[in-house]
């Protein structure tokens, strides 16, 4: 299987409970890891597309900013606060 480990995502921070506050999210791997790892819900339709999109965008079937687009809507409908840097 070919990963499509890409440059192209802009890494964001969310924001979670737990002893780490913090979380750097700064690749389509770590976006992945935290959806099926460390997040709070696994039932809504926005983490379901978050699913989808992260595994599309690692085999390089769609670009990775859509991928962290639909993280940060999955965060939304989790009610994770995002940090986002603009450059």
């Amino acid at each position: 299987m070919e990963w499509c480990i890409s440059e192209e995502f802009v890494p964001l921070m969310l924001v979670v409970s737990g002893p780490e506050k913090y979380k750097l999210v700064a690749s389509l791997v770590q976006a992945a890891e935290m959806l099926t790892v460390g997040w709070p819900i696994d039932d809504g339709d926005e983490y379901l597309m978050a699913i989808r999109a992260c595994r599309a965008a690692l085999h390089g079937e769609i670009p990775a900013d859509d991928a962290r687009a639909a993280l940060i809507r999955a965060a939304d409908e989790a009610g994770i606060s995002v940090i986002t840097a603009v450059h």
